[in-house]
């Protein structure tokens, strides 16, 4: 639910002041199943919801040091409180590629976090993980083969995120060369989502980053691009993924903080 009372460390990148990213590639090794890695430290004096947006990647974080959790694919936004001074170090896979580490479909994940200890594959799992180097020494020693399937899977993602004209499951289909039915139970089974979900995440990442520019939206306009019936759908499901609807949304970008009353004003069609 959208607030009219919003923490100013939300607005124009404020929360840089208090957040510190960086992000490691994996080691030649690790390439075939690990997207990169990721740590963020954050100091804050009181409590702070961090909204987390969804990608379609298993992901393995240790918080302050502690032993290493599982979250699957989440097909919403989260919140996390950030309170005081922390650390999480994560490891993002690449979609399509877990299967093979879990065991079992990854749609059976989705939406949960768990100990990393369930996960036979990765025993022993270790006790504490203090930097980016024991993520990469604990993996390495115990990922299995890349297996075909996955890496079909895979390739399906990418060709979702690079190509924008695809808005629908069909032609996603038949730009992979695959029937309907196959491409969902790919999808399913090896990147946790359907492919109607993966869609409409690509293309909604498109609407971040035209607010990230800071050049004016024309929001009719871009709904028509991405494929959808009107703004009034983009914004529906973008505030399902996000939390907020798009112009909402914005004020978190540098040179776009304006107050969700003045932008209802000047765009009622959201």
């Amino acid at each position: 639910m959208v607030t009219s009372h919003r923490d100013p460390r939300e607005l124009g990148g404020a929360w840089r002041t208090h957040q510190q990213h960086s992000f490691t590639p994996p080691s030649s090794d690790l390439a075939a199943f690990v997207a990169g890695f990721w740590t963020v430290e954050w100091a804050y004096d009181s409590p702070y919801q961090q909204k987390i947006v969804p990608y379609p990647q298993v992901q393995l974080t240790s918080h302050n040091e502690a032993a290493p959790e599982l979250h699957g694919v989440s097909t919403r936004h989260v919140s996390r409180l950030l309170a005081g001074r922390g650390r999480v170090i994560g490891a993002a896979f690449r979609p399509g590629k877990f299967r093979s580490i879990l065991g079992r479909s990854v749609s059976l994940i989705t939406d949960r976090t768990m100990p990393a200890s369930e996960v036979s594959v990765l025993q022993p799992v270790p006790v504490s993980v203090a930097a980016v180097a024991d993520f990469e020494h604990w993996l390495l020693a115990r990922l299995p083969t890349p297996d075909p399937a996955g890496q079909q899977a895979s390739e399906i993602v990418d060709l979702v995120r690079g190509d924008p004209s695809i808005s629908r499951v069909d032609g996603l289909a038949v730009a992979a060369g695959v029937g309907v039915r196959t491409l969902q139970r790919l999808c399913a089974e090896h990147v946790g989502v359907g492919p109607k979900w993966l869609i409409r995440r690509y293309r909604l990442h498109e609407v971040t980053q035209r607010l990230d520019a800071g050049a004016p939206v024309d929001w009719a306009a871009l709904a028509a691009e991405l494929g959808y019936a009107d703004q009034a759908h983009l914004s529906r499901d973008f505030a399902g993924l996000f939390g907020e609807p798009p112009t909402i949304y914005a004020g978190r970008y540098p040179n776009r903080q304006v107050s969700a009353a003045r932008k209802a004003r000047s765009n009622q069609a959201w």
